[in-house]
């Protein structure tokens, strides 16, 4: 499994660089040999060990992208527990669900959300330890100083490719946000198809700059390299320009990120005199790669970019070919391992090629199910085993698949999901909104922007301001609305559903 291949990399190559992390301010950076990883990780489960943590409990993170974050992800998938990322944007609101919701036993958290974290602690009794941390001045060194890496020699790695190691919470269709359950065996079988499709080496250089909270960021980009004995330098922030000079300067093999990131490098200051020729692998994925940015980084770059299709239930499904055509448009073929299959939508009976319909996949990349809500998994799989993504699209005669849209409605704005019913619940609780609808927008940066159309009551007052601020004050930056729109009503067919492809018409011009 991962852990196992990565843990013989760590014992074959211990001075290999396995991690240069680059601060935010981008001066001197920090580099760790897969020696010193596995001395880190070995000491960070002699901590979490000493804090009670056992197989199947559940650890949550809401740290900034830093190495401590990695030394204890990696340490809790190693002691048999479940890691739980969690997005720093997230206010209090939101982040109490989730810590109560999955039961979280231990929490780390950035040290200046200490106020704001402790009258939470009261609300979760199963919430044993929280430790703030300041990545950049040495608390997590501080914290794992008492303990040394024999301390954690005894500790077996996991054996059972069905238990729980990662739970990722997406949002649902009727507001709550789920727990995704990842198993050993869903990361090591997406993480193998990936080595054979994309080609890992042993000897590739990742440049990372997305976050690692999800899947992308740490899955494919981080966990990805590992599984390769690779070398990754780790950005804290993205830059256009430092990434780019990275980039050539390195030289680096192998890039991953999002549209946004993409247009932000063909928009950067000199990138007309750089060359990408030299890459391996530059990939894009978590929103559609638009066709005329598809065709602007090959030209300024001299590199075809390679867009593939994943979600966070099931790591990566699609991809085009690392040899052989990429396709403008397309997310590829399936995986090694990988079933994939359009049906209709409505009697879930396969369709002709060429014909829209619901993308399902099956494999061993599929994940277990939704953190206690047996309902809600029962009704994410066919009868015979099939996920039922909910993403429309086609497959052409040649086997290449194309996205044609996404139902539900569901938003993509800078890599990031957003469910319109769970910004929707939010804004059913502000005093002045009757009702209201969600919608995404195209935008040139964030491929999609969160745009909210409101109702008001007929004797209140207030303002798109007003309704913004408060959602921004309950949801994570991403999923407030960027815009809102006032209007007297909604449209509505006769069965009184909400007619959002008409409001999209009219507010997305």
């Amino acid at each position: 499994m991962f852990l196992d291949k990565l843990q013989a990399y760590c014992r074959t190559q211990p001075d290999k660089t396995a991690i240069e992390f680059v601060g935010e301010g981008f001066g001197e950076s920090e580099v760790v040999s897969y020696g010193d990883l596995e001395r880190q990780v070995q000491r960070t489960m002699a901590m979490l060990r000493a804090n009670g943590v056992q197989p199947g409990d559940r650890v949550a993170l809401q740290l900034p992208k830093c190495l401590a974050f990695v030394y204890l992800h990696l340490a809790i998938m190693r002691l048999g527990a479940i890691c739980l990322p969690l997005n720093t944007g997230y206010p209090m609101r939101e982040l109490a669900y989730f810590l109560e919701d999955a039961e979280a036993s231990l929490f780390f958290a950035e040290g200046s959300a200490r106020s704001s974290v402790m009258p939470l602690l009261a609300r979760l009794p199963a919430l044993r330890s929280c430790y703030f941390l300041d990545c950049d001045e040495n608390r997590f060194d501080k914290l794992i100083e008492p303990f040394k890496p024999e301390d954690a020699a005894g500790i077996a790695l996991p054996a059972d490719r069905n238990a729980t190691c990662l739970m990722i919470y997406t949002s649902g269709t009727t507001g709550r946000p789920k727990g995704a359950e990842l198993t050993h065996g869903n990361l090591t079988a997406n993480l193998d198809s990936l080595h054979e499709a994309w080609g890992w080496q042993n000897d590739d250089v990742l440049l990372h700059v997305l976050p690692i909270f999800h899947v992308h960021g740490l899955v494919v980009a981080l966990h990805g390299a590992l599984n390769a004995g690779a070398t990754t330098i780790m950005f804290e922030k993205f830059d256009p320009a430092r990434a780019l000079d990275r980039l050539v300067r390195q030289p680096c093999s192998v890039f991953m990120a999002v549209p946004t990131i993409h247009r932000r490098l063909v928009d950067a200051p000199g990138a007309g005199s750089v060359s990408l020729r030299h890459m391996r692998l530059i990939t894009s994925g978590s929103d559609r790669l638009p066709d005329d940015l598809f065709q602007q980084f090959e030209e300024m770059f001299g590199y075809r970019l390679l867009e593939r299709y994943g979600m966070s239930e099931t790591g990566m499904n699609l991809s085009n070919p690392l040899h052989g055509e990429r396709r403008v448009g397309s997310v590829g073929l399936p995986l090694p391992g990988v079933a994939v299959r359009i049906v209709d939508p409505e009697t879930e009976q396969p369709v002709a090629d060429g014909t829209v319909g619901e993308v399902q996949v099956r494999g061993a990349n599929v994940f277990k199910g939704y953190w206690r809500q047996p309902e809600k998994t029962a009704a994410a799989f066919t009868p015979d085993g099939w996920l039922r993504t909910g993403d429309l699209g086609l497959r052409e005669a040649d086997g290449y698949f194309t996205l044609k849209g996404r139902s539900k409605d569901l938003i993509i704005s800078g890599g990031y999901n957003v469910y319109p019913p769970e910004v929707e619940l939010v804004l059913a609780e502000h005093p002045a909104v009757a009702a209201s609808a969600v919608i995404g927008c195209p935008d040139t940066e964030w491929g999609e922007r969160v745009v909210a159309v409101v109702v008001p009551h007929a004797d209140a007052a207030t303002t798109p301001a007003a309704i913004i601020s408060f959602c921004r004050a309950r949801l994570a930056g991403y999923k407030t609305p960027r815009q809102v729109h006032i209007v007297s009503a909604l449209p509505r067919n006769a069965m009184g559903k909400i007619q959002k492809a008409q409001l999209r018409d009219e507010f997305c011009g």
